[in-house]
């Protein structure tokens, strides 16, 4: 006990001629700072000070950014097209046949499933299943300010009966001012292609070119202004094209029911980077 209180006796006197030397140094140095802010004009001084809080607020808003980078894929399109089979193969694996129409958005934030067994880092993915029912569309608005994609789904077996209503909706997602300032990308995901009567995604994408086109050009007939929507589509005088959007479109295959989603996985994972 009599030697701790003897090294604690030493380490005190230690730290204390450590200190007083330390202020012998400081001394001259404060001295010296404190006559040199005399003679600097005080609108210098305000200028740095100024400097130095903007440098402050915009590191610390570039990591906020940083932090909030978009992580949200909303999957879209009519009823019946199997959204809610992607979703849940995406989020566990399962098809979970039987499933209703939505009614309310189907929203969940994960790690892919086929990326669980993986090692390292992943961002989970903020997937949303937003309902198909024209009088319930309007919710997909709500999710549009965080999107890093959309996931647009066509039935590819029932394709030409909902030909129209899929290039309505369509159309009026690729010209609404959220998505072609922030210029979201679109996948349009040509799902049941396991189906022998499926049609191709080369033959979706040119049906829906064609619709499209036969809507601009009745939608500019009826107003100039085209007042329906926030932006209009395409060039002037030209077919329309997918690859006229001022976004990134893109067409791909799935088929939900049976798992087979590696191209919306890519989708996804091209747009929420881990």
């Amino acid at each position: 006990m009599e030697g701790f209180e003897e090294w604690k006796k030493r380490a005190e006197q230690w730290l204390s001629q450590a200190l007083q030397q330390w202020k012998k140094q400081a001394d001259p140095l404060w001295f010296q700072a404190h006559e040199y802010i005399q003679q600097v004009p005080p609108t210098q001084i305000y200028a740095a000070l100024a400097i130095l809080l903007v440098t402050s607020v915009l590191l610390l808003l570039g990591r906020l950014f940083k932090r909030q980078k978009a992580n949200t894929i909303l999957l879209s399109g009519l009823s019946g097209s199997g959204k809610t089979v992607l979703f849940y193969q995406l989020w566990d694996g399962s098809a979970h046949q039987g499933t209703v129409t939505s009614m309310e958005p189907n929203e969940r934030t994960f790690v892919l499933n086929s990326e669980k067994s993986k090692n390292g880092k992943l961002k989970p993915v903020h997937l949303v299943d937003v309902p198909g029912h024209s009088r319930l569309r309007p919710k997909l608005d709500e999710f549009l300010p965080q999107a890093a994609g959309i996931v647009f789904v066509v039935d590819a077996l029932e394709f030409l009966p909902n030909l129209r209503a899929a290039s309505e909706y369509l159309y009026d997602l690729l010209t609404k001012a959220s998505v072609v300032k922030k210029k979201i990308p679109i996948l349009i995901l040509c799902n049941k292609t396991d189906k022998v009567t499926a049609h191709s995604k080369e033959f979706i994408r040119k049906q829906l070119e064609k619709e499209i086109d036969k809507l601009r050009a009745s939608r500019s007939a009826i107003s100039t202004a085209d007042i329906a929507n926030d932006f209009t589509l395409g060039v002037l005088g030209e077919p329309f094209s997918f690859t006229q959007c001022q976004n990134k479109v893109t067409v791909a295959e799935a088929a939900g029911i049976i798992g087979e989603i590696a191209e919306v996985e890519q989708f996804i994972r091209d747009h929420v980077k881990s």
